[in-house]
Formats: C-alpha cells, sequence, structure tokens
C-alpha cells in the first residue's frame, strides 16, 4: 500500500515538473524581463519615454520649479559670492554661508538635486538609447556636463565616472576634478561628433518637442557643446595649460563653431513658470543689488542698468547695492536697496557674449583659431547690448569710453561698509580696449565685461572670478568662518554635504584626500591657481 502510493506520487510529482517547465518556458520572457525597462518600440514613436526625462534633467540644472530649493541651490550661493547680488535678510542671526559660517543644511540642495534629478535621468537616457538612437544619447551628455561641470566647480570632485557603481565596502568613488574635467571634455566632444553626423537630416529631429531651449536645432546644439567645451577648456588655463589649448582650440575649430548670435543663446524656457528670482525679489524681498555691481555698473554708466535692477526706494532714479558679508540687525534696513528688473521666465545658461569673450581670452594665449582679442572683446559687448535692444549709438560711446572706471561705493547705513576711491578693491580699468596694455589688464577688461554680460547667472561668475580673480570685489567685513576661509582671499568652496557623510562615509573620505586642503570653504579646487 506504501509502496503503490509512492510510485503513484513520483508519477504526479514527474507530472507537475513537466507541466511547469512548459509553463515556466512558455513564460520565460516575460518572467525575466525588467516590467521598468524600455522596448525598442516604446522608444520610437514619440520617443517620450526618452525625451520626458532629458526635460527633467534640464529643468534641474538651476531649478525653476522649486524656489526655496533654487534659493540654496545657487540664489544664496552663487549669486551672492559673485558679487552680483546680496540679502538684506539676517539669516540665522547673521551666521550663515554669506559672513563664511556655512550651514549644512544651506549647502546640500546643489548636490541632492544634481544626483535626485539630473544624473539619474540623464543615465537612464543614455543606457537605453546606446549603439540606438545617438542623437538623444549625445544630447543627454551635453545636458549631463551642463549640469555637472556646475556641480564640481562648487564642491571639487565628485561622483561622475563611478556614478552607481558600488564598492564591496558599499561606498561609491569621486573622481577628482581634474578626471571630472577629463570626463566632461570625452563626453562634449562625444556628443558633437554624433549630433555632426545629423546635420544634413536634420529635418528628421526626433527631440524636437522635448527641447525647451533650441526646438530640436542640432547646429545650435552642437555650437552650446563647443562654447561649453572652450568655457571648460580656458577654466583650467592655468591647472593644465597643454590640456586647456588641446581642448579649446578643438572648439574653436570645429565645423560649427560656437554661439555668436543673441538669438543662439542656452535659455531654458520655462514658461508659464515665473523666473524663481522673481519670487525670492519680490515676493519674498530676500535679495537685492550687489555692491559690486552698483559700483562697475554705475561707474561705468552702463546702459544694461536698468534691463538688471531697478532703482531704490528710498531715491529717486539711484541705484544701490549690499555689501557682501555685512551685519545686519533688521531685515528692514536694506529692503529698499535696488531689486532686481523683472526676470523673463527662462534661465539663462550660456550666451554668445560670453562666446565672444571666451575667444577674446583665448587670442590672447594665441589659441588656434581665436582671431583678435580686441575684436573679440568688442564683439562680446556688442552681443550683449544686443540682447537688450541697446541701440548701436550707444554701443560706440560706450566701447570707446577711456575715462569711466568703478565707483566708490558707500552705505548710507553704516560707513564701516564703504569703498573709498582709492581702494585696491575699486578696478581703475577703462572699458576702451588698450593695445600695449600687459596681459593681466587685458584680461580684466575681457572677464569684468563677460562678469557683466553673464548676468543673472551668478554660479558662472563666481567660479571665473575664483579662476582669474576678476572682476575686483568687496570682501566680507564680518568672518564667521573661525580661519578657515580668508576674507581677501574670499570663499573658494562649498564642504561636502552631510548626506554623503552619513551614507558614503569612505567614498567621502577619499574624496577629502583629492582636495589640496581640508574639507572647508577655504581650499581651492584643482583649477583654482589665482
Amino acid at each position: 500500500m506504501n509502496k503503490g502510493r509512492s510510485v503513484i506520487g513520483a508519477i504526479i510529482m514527474l507530472l507537475l515538473m513537466l507541466i511547469l517547465q512548459v509553463a515556466c518556458t512558455r513564460n520565460f520572457e516575460s518572467i525575466n524581463t525588467n516590467p521598468y525597462d524600455v522596448y525598442d518600440d516604446e522608444l520610437q514613436g514619440d520617443f517620450k519615454l526618452i525625451g520626458d526625462p532629458l526635460v527633467q534633467s534640464m529643468l534641474n540644472i538651476y531649478v525653476s520649479n522649486d524656489v526655496s530649493v533654487l534659493q540654496l541651490q545657487q540664489n544664496l550661493m552663487g549669486d551672492i559670492f559673485s558679487g552680483y547680488m546680496m540679502t538684506p535678510s539676517p539669516f540665522q542671526d547673521n551666521r550663515n554661508n554669506i559672513t563664511y559660517d556655512l550651514l549644512d543644511n544651506w549647502n546640500d540642495d546643489a548636490w541632492l538635486t544634481a544626483y535626485g534629478n539630473v544624473m539619474p535621468n540623464c543615465r537612464f537616457v543614455m543606457d537605453k538609447c546606446r549603439g540606438k538612437y545617438p542623437d538623444f544619447y549625445a544630447w543627454a551628455q551635453i545636458i549631463r556636463v551642463l549640469a555637472m561641470h556646475r556641480l564640481s566647480d562648487i564642491y571639487g570632485p565628485i561622483i561622475y565616472t563611478h556614478y552607481a557603481i558600488i564598492n564591496e565596502d558599499r561606498s561609491i568613488d569621486y573622481d577628482s576634478q581634474e578626471q571630472a574635467y577629463d570626463a566632461f571634455f570625452k563626453d562634449l566632444d562625444s556628443a558633437v561628433t554624433a549630433l555632426t553626423l545629423y546635420v544634413p537630416s536634420a529635418t528628421d529631429n526626433r527631440f524636437k518637442k522635448f527641447d525647451l531651449s533650441y526646438n530640436g536645432d542640432y547646429v545650435k546644439w552642437i555650437k552650446l557643446a563647443n562654447t561649453l567645451r572652450l568655457r571648460l577648456a580656458l577654466r583650467i588655463s592655468n591647472a593644465d595649460p597643454s590640456r586647456a589649448r588641446k581642448e579649446g582650440e578643438a572648439a574653436i575649430n570645429q565645423t560649427y563653431g560656437l554661439l555668436s548670435t543673441p538669438d543662439e543663446n542656452f535659455n531654458i524656457n520655462i514658461a508659464p513658470v515665473t523666473h524663481p528670482l522673481n519670487v525670492i525679489c519680490n515676493s519674498w524681498n530676500d535679495i537685492r543689488m550687489g555692491a559690486p555691481m552698483e559700483s562697475l555698473l554705475c561707474g561705468y554708466h552702463d546702459p544694461r542698468l536698468p534691463y538688471y535692477f531697478v532703482p531704490s526706494d528710498t531715491k529717486d532714479s539711484i541705484y544701490q547695492g549690499i555689501r557682501n558679508g555685512i551685519t545686519i540687525t533688521s531685515k528692514d534696513i536694506y529692503a529698499g536697496f535696488s531689486k532686481l528688473a523683472w526676470q523673463p521666465s527662462r534661465i539663462q545658461l550660456c550666451t554668445a557674449a560670453e562666446a565672444w569673450f571666451l575667444l577674446a581670452e583665448a587670442a590672447l594665449y594665441s589659441w588656434k583659431g581665436a582671431g583678435d582679442a580686441k575684436d573679440n572683446y568688442e564683439k562680446g559687448i556688442y552681443a550683449s547690448f544686443k540682447q537688450y535692444n541697446i541701440p548701436v549709438s550707444r554701443y560706440e560711446r560706450y566701447i570707446n569710453d577711456d575715462t569711466l572706471t568703478a565707483k566708490a561705493y558707500s552705505d548710507p547705513h553704516n560707513n564701516l561698509n564703504n569703498i573709498p576711491a582709492g581702494s585696491s578693491y575699486l578696478s581703475k580699468r577703462t572699458i576702451k580696449w588698450v593695445h600695449n596694455a600687459a596681459v593681466h589688464e587685458k584680461l580684466e577688461r575681457i572677464i569684468t565685461q563677460k562678469w557683466i554680460a553673464v548676468f543673472p547667472d551668478g554660479q558662472e561668475a563666481w567660479s571665473e572670478f575664483r579662476r582669474t580673480g576678476y572682476p575686483k570685489l568687496f570682501p566680507v567685513v564680518v568672518n564667521n568662518s573661525g580661519g578657515k576661509i580668508s576674507s581677501t582671499l574670499f570663499i573658494r568652496r562649498i564642504p561636502f554635504i552631510q548626506f554623503e557623510y552619513a551614507t558614503n562615509p569612505a567614498g567621502v573620505k577619499r574624496a577629502v584626500s583629492k582636495l589640496k586642503g581640508g574639507d572647508n570653504g577655504g581650499t581651492r579646487l584643482w583649477w583654482d591657481k589665482e
């Protein structure tokens, strides 16, 4: 009886195994396929599954839909450190990043945004498009570099080539800034090569409906990538001159060249959302004109002034800026100083004016194809004026002015904040190009005018100030860094965020070893040799 049951049981088990085997074989493809993967036929058609992630990446290079994030991602860092702006608000009783008491909860939004909304989206698109859709792959590469070079210019070492690669100890490695820049150049070169092949058939543009800047124009994306490559080449020109020349000349002499006219400016359309600076300035009253802007724009009688700021509430037709890093006892004291002019619903990240100034500097170093420094310098100013539809007659007067310089700064509420005439913090450079001037004087003219033209992108302006020392800015009056940051050398970077120390301690430890000093705001970045 037991033996018979054993035989019957064995037969039944064999039959079940055969049935299961057939069933498993029949369903093998569906069982072993990632339900979140994207099939080739799903990628085709409207390409929405790979286009939408890139839209989100673009909108988070400079956060447009969450003003509180943007305020910490850039406004209370680069926008202020660059000298463009200053807050009238005494945040944390004046102990905050502006007075060099770097707050952990102010330092993380730039990092978390890049790794929460840019890198994963770009990686997803690159993984799905590799070998299938080179144009989308190239587009993701350019967007990734646009975002991540800004992040590296804040912190230094970043997670780029090692992104999503987890070590045995559960850590993730950082690239040194030199390694990150090497990867940026390779990505840009690869992207330009790929997109160039599409130009002859540009009418069949697959990412047109997702492009918030160029309406799917391959040539403009190539020009942007070339301009970005030249920007980064000059960024490393003091740290690695030979590599800088190689990358810069490749960008300058590529078939389609650089951005050259304002209609090619790289602006991300965020309509119908208003520009975050409009909210921070007008609704929150947390930002105003910076004192260096008052000094230079008013000193030069710059016609771009009313396009950047509005007169103060305290004096008719007078523009007033706030000096960075001062003691503020009440928000009301400086709230009446000059607000920002209303910003359009677009995020400006790279312009033709900048491209001409980049060429002007490249010409100083005799880079192949860069042309004449004076000609490029004047074309940079012209492109900036044209961007705001300023008449040519005013441009001609401006570039030929050889008397006006930065004006002294006076704080009507506290004379301890004044920068008097003759101060070493006031530039003596006039606007007109001087052929026989020393190279450093020519460079100061170029960078000062680029600084004016790049407004309101304070992150880029802060990076260029650290690289070159120009334009001359005013040091903080109150320094709460405990000696970690020099008032006269200014803040050089932002420390790694506490989230990384908590979740990737071994990786951060190795990243700190790649710095030229401690993990603090006084340590210079790799390219920062000034």
